[in-house]
């Protein structure tokens, strides 16, 4: 048994019991000992999901992150087929010198296979390739009183769909094989310039988007009136030239949690300015290593205990195209006025490829991210945020939330139903416990 584990956010503040999983063959009876002893569990990976989703109703957990083995693997077409507690950094350490990247990568190198698949993750390149659900050819899933199933879209195809997006719920997931996408380098050029609006913000995407495998914009959550949702927009590609090179950077560490944020109003205000003006006004193309370009905040090793012992919370939402604009400005001004917010606030368009999964979190229009200080001014602010995406037809994203109400996930997400009619009977999360009671 290992402990305590956490949810990235550290809120709610619920320790997990985490039991650990050496083997493939280990699964099913620990589950069920677990499962047993404390009335449920939930399997449980790399501890990147930021809310409750990662959390068992029980605080008794199956720690995956173990399995970490690669079963097989085929280099001519580009597929890994792996445990469920590998990496995707140990999944690019392996296949980068061999010419192939992840088709689909969220913004941290270091979520599990598992998690991947569970809250079917997304990208800077929704726009071309969809989730990462739409790239996983088949996976072993270890359900309640059953042999493994080997999950396919032609095979078992409802355990398929629910399980791509089913935040853990509908089984353990022992194993995946996904595909992977050819590279010639390892390096990304890039493109970078400055944007002074929202409007500004929709246009360059209209332009660019689908010009680029790559496609974020970095917004500053505290810009006013004619500057609301001024940021930095970044469109990418895979070098087409140099060296296939793992990146061996540095990597610096927060030592310890402070008793309080060190993200604050004057600490956000003063970098979000410094931040916006140090980019090109006119486009600067660019080059950069992957992990600079996909995962700049990994660099900092648990950098989440910068929000203090009290957490954070992570407000994650999608917008529909018809509305994007008009609400995403309502949203940016709401959170302007409240004075609150994070200095890596995100906004990127997501595409109409449609997942494979039950309850997948993008839908075609404009996705905005943005990490707050947990304190008890979240309430009201979260409730006006809530109002504007509920009256927009727009969701919020499981794997971030912690908050979200019970009528408002069963009306963004309306197969939960047959999600809930699929659910493993012996596992069970904080969330799914919130939000369909």
């Amino acid at each position: 048994m290992s402990g305590p584990l956490y949810s990235w956010g550290r809120y709610p503040a619920a320790p997990q019991d985490g039991h650990t999983c050496g083997w493939l063959s280990d699964i099913a009876a620990l589950r069920d000992r677990v499962a047993a002893a404390h009335g449920s569990t939930l399997p449980y990976g790399n501890g990147r999901s930021y809310g409750d989703s990662c959390l068992a109703a029980s605080d008794q957990v199956l720690h995956m992150r173990t399995l970490d083995r690669f079963i097989e693997v085929d280099w001519l077409q580009g597929t890994v087929l792996a445990e469920a507690g590998v990496t995707l950094a140990e999944i690019l350490a392996v296949a980068i010198p061999r010419g192939w990247f992840l088709s689909v990568t969220p913004g941290t190198q270091f979520a599990t296979l598992g998690g991947a698949i569970a809250n079917d993750v997304h990208g800077k390149n929704h726009h071309l390739r969809g989730t990462f659900g739409s790239h996983v050819r088949r996976f072993g899933l270890l359900r309640h009183g059953e042999e493994l199933l080997v999950c396919e879209p032609t095979k078992h195809p409802e355990l398929y769909a629910a399980t791509l997006g089913g935040l853990g719920l509908t089984g353990v997931i022992a194993w995946a094989e996904i595909q992977m996408i050819p590279i010639r380098a390892s390096e990304i050029d890039s493109s970078v310039v400055r944007f002074d609006n929202l409007a500004e913000f929709f246009a360059l995407s209209a332009e660019l988007d689908h010009r680029h495998e790559y496609s974020v914009a970095w917004i500053d959550c505290l810009a006013k009136g004619t500057q609301t949702g001024r940021g930095v927009f970044i469109v990418g590609d895979h070098a087409r030239y140099g060296a296939l090179d793992i990146e061996e950077r540095f990597k610096l560490r927060v030592p310890l949690t402070p008793p309080f944020s060190l993200i604050n109003n004057l600490s956000l205000r003063a970098f979000n300015e410094v931040y916006w003006r140090v980019h090109p006004v006119a486009r600067t193309r660019t080059r950069s290593s992957y992990e600079q370009f996909f995962y700049p905040l990994d660099r900092l090793l648990h950098w989440n205990r910068v929000y203090g012992r009290k957490g954070f919370q992570q407000y994650q939402c999608v917008i529909p195209d018809a509305v994007a604009e008009v609400a995403v400005g309502e949203l940016l001004s709401t959170i302007a006025e409240s004075v609150q917010g994070s200095f890596l606030a995100v906004l990127k368009r997501c595409g109409d490829i449609a997942s494979p999964g039950l309850l997948s979190f993008p839908l075609p229009g404009t996705s905005l991210a943005l990490d707050f200080p947990q304190k008890v001014a979240l309430v009201p602010l979260f409730a006006r945020l809530d109002a504007i995406v509920r009256e927009a037809g727009g969701r919020l994203y499981p794997a971030k939330d912690a908050h979200m109400s019970g009528s408002d996930f069963r009306q963004a997400y309306p197969a939960w139903e047959q999600l809930e009619a699929m659910r493993d009977p012996s596992l069970m999360s904080r969330f799914w416990k919130r939000v369909i009671a």
